[in-house]
This record gives C-alpha cells, structure tokens and sequence, in this order.
C-alpha cells in the first residue's frame, strides 16, 4: 500500500527531530563510528515510526541498537515535547537495522572479484 502525503509529512518531521535528538544524546558519533536515521516509515495510522537506522563502523551494531532501545523512555519523551504541538498522538518510535549500506559493500566487493577475474583472462 502507497503512503499517503500525511504519513510522508509525518515521518519527515520525526526523522529531522529524530537525528536532532540524536545529535544531543551523543548517539550519532560514537565508538568511531557514526549512527544515522536512514528512513522513518509512519504506520497509516500514524501511532507507531519505524525508524531505520544505518551504522557504518560500529562494531556490533546489535548491541548498539540495544542501547538506543534502553534509552526509549528517554528519547519518546523528548520526541513528544518535540511534537506535541503537531500531532495528537506522539508516535511510538520502533528501530529496526538498517543493512543497506552492507549490502552496497558486499556487492562493490563482488563486482571488483569479477573484474579481476575477467582482467585475469
């Protein structure tokens, strides 16, 4: 099913105070590495944010998205003083793993094996 133009206002404006809240936590750098939100899908119902979040040299992401979910209660709170104004209900945030980024490096990876080999013939 399409989103609808209200779920796509909804979900940017939770992705932009999402990464901002973020930023102040200090979740955004980290060990080394950097945490981003990829993408915010709303549900049609606008009650729940599935929030994707890429991580690039973080090693254990896992862990990593335990963390940020030990840190909910704190995160939906300023989330809410965030949107309270806009929206009537403030969306439950769900995070989920990102692995696009992976599969961009796994695919560069075979695609660099197969022009050796074929350079190799």
């Amino acid at each position: 099913m399409q989103e609808t133009k209200r779920q796509k206002q909804v979900a940017q404006l939770v992705q932009e105070e999402l990464s901002d809240i973020f930023m102040r936590m200090g979740f955004n750098v980290t060990e080394g590495g950097m945490i981003s939100i990829s993408s915010v899908k709303m549900t049609p119902d606008l009650l729940e944010a599935r929030v994707y979040l890429s991580m690039f040299q973080i090693k254990s992401p896992t862990e990593m998205l335990e963390r940020i979910k030990d840190k909910m209660g704190e995160i939906k709170r300023e989330l809410g003083n965030r949107v309270g104004k806009q929206l009537r209900r403030v969306p439950e945030p769900v995070f989920f793993l990102d692995d696009t980024l992976e599969h961009v490096f796994r695919m560069e990876a075979l695609f660099k094996k197969i022009n050796e080999e074929r350079d190799k013939q």
